[in-house]
C-alpha cells in the first residue's frame, strides 16, 4: 500500500515590496495611449458632421442646402443626448467600473453610425446622431476617472494632455482625411471608416486596461509603489469630500460647491467655443472666405494641428509649475480673444492664421480642465464628478452649434455667428480665475 503524499502546487505569492534595483514598470503611459486612440475614434465621429455641412451633395440629399439651422442641429441632436447621458450614465459607469463601461460604449455606438451610413432621411440621421451621443456618454467620464486611479498627482497634467491628444487629432485627421474620402467615395463611407475603428477600440481597452493598477498583471511592485506614493496626495478630499452617499447627494453636493461651479461653468464656456469652431469651421472657410474645397481641407486641419501642440505644452508646463488653474485661466482668454481677431480681419489667409492661435490656446486649457477638477475631488466620486461637468458643458455646448446657425441666418453674415462662442469665452475665463485665486 502506498504511502506517497501528493503534492499540492504552491499558492502564487503575493507582490511584496520591490527590490531596490527593480526598475519600475511603465503600463500606466501604455494605458494613457490606449485612452488617446479611444478619443480619437470618438472625434472622428462627430468631426465627420462638420466636413459633410460643406459637401454640397450631401447637403443637396438631407434637403439641408441653405438651412444652416438645419445643418447646426446635427451637432445638437448628438450633443444633447451627450450631455443628458454623461450626467445620468456617470454613476452606472462607477458602479461598472471604467473598462467594462468604456467596452459597452463602443459596443453601442457602432451601430448608429452603420444607420448613419443608409440614412435616406433627415429624420433617421438625426435620430442616429442622437443614438451615437447616448452611446458616447457613457466613455468619457471613465476617461477621467481612470487617470485619477493610475496618475499620480504630480503626473497628471502630462496624463492629461496624453488621451485628450486624440480630442485634436481626430478632427485634424477627419477634416483632411475625410475630405478625400468623400471626394472619392460618397459621404456615406466616412460612416463606414468610423464604425470600423470603433470595433477596433474593443479589444485594446479589453487587453490593456484595468480598473486600478494592482488589478493589472503586468504592473510590478516598483510601479505600483511609485502610483500609490502619489495618490497619498488625494486622501484627504477637499471641498465636495464626502465619500459616501447616493448619487443625488454627491450631485447636491457638487452644485452647492463654488470650486465646483466655477470649473463647470468655465468648462461650459470653453466647450461652446469648441463646438462652434468644430461645427462651422469647414464651411466658414468654404462659404464665408472663400477658400476652395482642396485648401478648406488643409486649413480645416490646422488648427486641430495648433491645438495638438497647446495639449502637448500645456502639458508639460502644469506638472512643472504645480498651478493648472492659471493655464487653464490663460488658455480660455487667449481662445476667445483670437477667435475674435479671426472673425473681425478682413484678410482670408490671415483669419486661418489667427484661428490656428485660438486652437493652440484651446489645446492648452483643455487638459487643464481636468487636472483641476481632480485636484479637488475624491476618486470614489470622480466618475459622477466628470460626468456633471462633462455632461452639463455638452448640454449648454449643444446650443453652440444652433444658434451660430440661427445668428448666420439672421444677420446674413458668419462674424456675427462667431460673436456667441466669444462672448462665451470670456464670462469662462472670469469663472477660471475663481479656481486661480484657490491656487489649484
Amino acid at each position: 500500500m502506498s504511502t506517497h503524499t501528493p503534492q499540492l502546487a504552491p499558492a502564487p505569492e503575493p507582490r511584496g515590496a520591490a527590490l531596490p534595483s527593480q526598475a519600475a514598470s511603465k503600463v500606466r503611459v501604455g494605458l494613457a495611449l490606449v485612452l488617446a486612440f479611444v478619443v480619437l475614434v470618438a472625434y472622428l465621429d462627430r468631426v465627420n458632421v462638420s466636413v459633410l455641412i460643406a459637401f454640397p451633395r450631401f447637403l443637396e440629399e438631407m434637403g439641408l442646402k441653405g438651412n444652416p439651422v438645419g445643418q447646426g442641429l446635427l451637432m445638437t441632436f448628438f450633443l444633447i443626448s451627450y450631455g443628458l447621458g454623461n450626467v445620468l450614465l456617470g454613476p452606472v459607469g462607477d458602479r461598472l467600473g471604467p473598462r467594462r463601461a468604456m467596452s459597452i460604449a463602443l459596443l453601442t455606438w457602432a451601430a448608429p453610425l452603420l444607420v448613419a451610413a443608409h440614412a435616406r432621411s433627415l429624420s433617421v440621421l438625426y435620430a442616429s446622431m442622437f443614438v451615437l451621443g447616448a452611446g458616447e456618454a457613457l466613455h468619457y467620464p471613465m476617461q477621467i476617472s481612470l487617470v485619477k486611479n493610475w496618475f499620480p498627482r504630480q503626473e497628471r497634467g502630462k496624463a492629461n494632455s496624453t488621451w485628450l491628444l486624440g480630442q485634436m487629432v481626430g478632427p485634424a485627421l477627419g477634416m483632411s482625411c475625410f475630405t478625400a474620402v468623400i471626394a472619392g467615395y460618397g459621404w456615406r463611407s466616412i460612416y463606414w471608416v468610423c464604425a470600423i475603428l470603433s470595433m477596433v477600440a474593443i479589444p485594446l481597452i479589453w487587453f490593456v486596461i484595468r480598473d486600478k493598477p494592482e488589478q493589472h498583471p503586468w504592473v510590478n511592485q516598483a510601479e505600483l509603489d511609485h502610483i500609490k506614493r502619489g495618490l497619498g496626495a488625494d486622501a484627504a478630499p477637499k471641498a465636495t469630500g464626502a465619500q459616501g452617499g447616493s448619487t443625488l447627494r454627491t450631485y447636491l453636493e457638487l452644485i452647492k460647491s463654488p470650486d465646483f461651479c466655477c470649473s463647470a461653468i468655465s468648462f461650459w464656456a470653453s466647450v461652446s467655443m469648441w463646438w462652434a469652431i468644430m461645427s462651422w469651421l469647414p464651411q466658414y472657410l468654404r462659404v464665408a472666405r472663400g477658400f476652395s474645397w482642396a485648401k478648406m481641407g488643409v486649413f480645416s486641419t490646422l488648427p486641430f494641428v495648433f491645438g495638438l501642440v497647446g495639449l502637448i505644452s500645456a502639458g508639460v508646463v502644469a506638472d512643472k509649475l504645480k498651478r493648472a488653474a492659471v493655464i487653464n485661466c490663460v488658455g480660455l482668454a487667449g481662445c476667445a480673444t483670437f477667435l475674435f481677431l479671426g472673425a473681425i480681419v478682413p484678410n482670408n489667409y490671415l483669419c486661418a492664421a489667427l484661428l490656428c492661435v485660438a486652437l493652440y490656446f484651446k489645446g492648452v486649457s483643455l487638459p487643464m480642465a481636468w487636472t483641476v477638477l481632480q485636484a479637488f475631488i475624491p476618486a470614489p466620486k470622480m466618475g459622477q464628478a466628470a460626468g456633471l461637468q462633462n455632461g452639463s458643458s455638452q448640454l449648454v455646448g449643444s446650443l453652440s452649434p444652433m444658434l451660430v446657425g440661427f445668428l448666420i441666418r439672421a444677420t446674413g453674415t458668419y462674424t456675427a455667428g462667431l460673436m456667441y462662442p466669444v462672448v462665451f469665452g470670456f464670462l469662462g475665463t472670469a469663472c477660471a480665475y475663481y479656481l486661480v485665486t484657490k491656487k489649484y
